[in-house]
């Protein structure tokens, strides 16, 4: 990081969430918010959460409007798949797919408070 990031930690549902700022923007830890609803495996809880078809509409609007190189042929293949009982997306295969600008831990802070009221 160039010098312009502060850490932070803000409490939700008395659990201690890590933020950073990075060039005015506020980054929250999707994971330390899914360690409130499932302490062993936060990461099922994502994936839980990635797997959505709304949620990877929002994430795909976000990335067109955010992410110059966002690849949006790929975006489309995932989208056809959402919904069928065998799609699994995890933040690693988001990446792969689309050169992803938002799918990083900590997320921006308008993708951790969708994450939040899933």
């Amino acid at each position: 990081m160039d010098g312009r990031s502060k850490n932070n930690e803000i409490v939700v549902k008395d659990s201690s969430v890590s933020t950073i700022e990075f060039n005015g923007e506020i980054y929250i830890c999707i994971t330390d918010m899914a360690r409130n609803k499932n302490p062993k495996e936060p990461k099922d809880v994502i994936k839980n959460w990635m797997r959505s078809r709304t949620t990877i509409e929002y994430l795909g609007i976000w990335e067109q409007l955010n992410n110059g190189a966002f690849k949006g042929v790929e975006f489309d293949s995932l989208l056809y798949e959402a919904g069928s009982n065998s799609f699994t997306l995890s933040p690693t295969k988001w990446i792969e797919f689309t050169d992803e600008e938002i799918i990083r831990n900590p997320f921006h802070e308008r993708v951790a408070i969708d994450y939040f009221i899933f």
